[in-house]
């Protein structure tokens, strides 16, 4: 190996932007719905298990800035996926019956996503590197 390779390899921020870029585009082909990216589909999510939930706390769950939320959100709005109650300085999330259709076929989707890349990774691999992820992801959540 040489001294590229092994720089790349060892650095984090390049190695898990690979990975993600990776599971984004096999996320794209599995899910394919439509013009909406796979993060549309966990604020989706989100909202099916938090119904109303504020704007402010979506963004915590989801760990995405106010403006990138409220460029979701106005999408799903417009799609007629979502519903958006505004209150003095809150804004109250909740799907349409649209948006629980989609919930529905994502859902689903999941599973068929988890089969993809657990035949190419194995599934015990895949369940603890989510879990060690998902960790890491706090960790370094936590330092800011």
């Amino acid at each position: 190996m040489n001294e590229e390779e092994q720089v790349l390899m060892h650095c984090l921020y390049f190695t898990a932007s690979r990975f993600a870029r990776n599971t984004t585009k096999l996320a794209e082909q599995v899910f394919d719905a439509g013009d909406l990216a796979p993060s549309y589909l966990y604020l989706i999510m989100t909202v099916k298990f938090h119904p109303g939930i504020t704007q402010k706390e979506l963004c915590k769950k989801l760990s995405i800035a106010p403006s990138t939320s409220t460029r979701f959100i106005d999408k799903l709005e417009k799609q007629g996926l979502v519903n958006r109650k505004v209150s003095g300085k809150q804004s109250f999330i909740s799907l349409t019956s649209e948006g629980d259709k989609i919930y529905t076929q994502f859902r689903a989707s999941l599973k068929d996503l988890f089969q993809e890349y657990s035949a190419v990774l194995g599934k015990e691999f895949s369940l603890e590197l989510s879990k060690s992820l998902h960790e890491a992801s706090n960790k370094l959540e936590k330092r800011t």
